[in-house]
């Protein structure tokens, strides 16, 4: 099954066979909500909506989404509108391409991002 090559060093090569499929990332396309705090490690298209709690877009993550979410963190790859209640927070290793709209917003230095960036402020009571 595995065809194997000797080189001159004397060292032996493994190759897989020309019709052995290599295995594709699955993408998960669907309309994703929860009533708790979302990590995602995976692929995934579609809106995501966590009003009260955090998306955490882990380092391996590929999500193409308009989200929306009380905080959002982004470690990896995220494509879309991110609109926070709290604030959005895009990491060193992380990449968003979209608009920002929240409170606070942080990105971190070597982190890439593509987009608009609005603050939109909390309305709080005075006292």
């Amino acid at each position: 099954m595995w065809r194997s090559k000797q080189t001159a060093s004397g060292t032996l090569v493994l190759n897989p066979p020309p019709s052995f499929p290599l295995p594709a990332k699955p993408v998960i396309e669907a309309e994703t909500a929860s009533q708790e705090n979302l990590s995602i490690d995976g692929a995934i298209e579609g809106p995501i909506s966590l009003k009260c709690h955090t998306l955490t877009v882990g380092r391996t993550a590929m999500v193409k989404a308009e989200v929306v979410a009380h905080e959002v963190i982004v470690y990896g790859k995220l494509s879309g509108n991110l609109r926070a209640g709290n604030r959005i927070e895009i990491k060193k290793s992380g990449s968003v391409i979209g608009d920002l709209t929240a409170a606070r917003i942080l990105i971190e230095d070597g982190a890439y991002f593509k987009g608009k960036v609005q603050i939109e402020r909390r309305k709080t009571p005075r006292n």
